[in-house]
């Protein structure tokens, strides 16, 4: 037992779509999409740092990077399908966590076993950088759909996407990272120049105003 099954089966993670069955002018692996969580979450910890936060990096860092390696097993099953019923969702991680103890049991050598049950256990928890994760997560996706958006691609299930990304992230307001991201990067992209621009601005402030008015 070795290194090497895990080392190789990174490669596996470059050949996993994400949103599978929908058409993209540009396609987004597992792999690709890991990295840019893990580059926008280090820009996430900086935030909260600089508002006086106390960051573990490490944490944050494996916890991004390795957030969604698991899918290698299962594959990006669509959102929707994913969370259709609190049943569903709860089988699913069941898998999951079985396929990725097997995994770890017959391919990590013993002496790092450990690690890895830390690193690919579920990243998104109630500490700084569990929650840092989830607001990263849905900073990409949200930025995946705009650039669709932006290409005029016609399928519905882009401005949803987007739509639910900035509903989610909204769950996180409290957080100094959230309302950097509210206030100064989104209207730098809603600046950006593309056929549906007012059309999106539009379900922006929809989504901001819903979400306000539920406190």
């Amino acid at each position: 037992m070795g290194m090497h099954q895990y080392l190789e089966s990174l490669a596996e993670l470059e050949l996993i779509n994400r949103a599978p069955g929908y058409f993209k002018f540009e396609q987004h692996s597992v792999a690709a999409h890991s990295f840019k969580v893990t580059e926008i979450a280090q820009f996430l910890g900086d935030v909260e740092e600089n508002a006086g936060e106390k960051i573990d990096w490490r944490l944050l860092y494996e916890k991004a990077l390795n957030h969604d390696y698991t899918e290698r097993f299962i594959g990006d099953i669509k959102t929707p399908v994913k969370y259709a019923t609190p049943v569903l969702r709860s089988m699913l991680a069941d898998v999951d966590d079985k396929l990725t103890e097997n995994f770890i049991q017959n391919e990590i050598p013993s002496e790092f076993q450990k690690a890895y049950r830390r690193r690919l256990s579920e990243g998104k928890d109630d500490t700084l950088e569990g929650r840092i994760l989830a607001v990263a997560d849905k900073v990409d996706l949200l930025y995946e759909s705009f650039g669709e958006i932006q290409k005029g691609n016609p399928e519905d299930v882009y401005p949803e996407m987007y739509k639910e990304s900035l509903s989610t992230m909204l769950q996180y307001r409290d957080m100094h990272c959230v309302q950097y991201v509210i206030s100064k990067v989104i209207p730098e992209m809603l600046a950006e120049n593309f056929t549906t621009q007012a059309k999106l601005r539009q379900l922006t402030r929809r989504v901001l105003k819903n979400e306000n008015s539920d406190e």
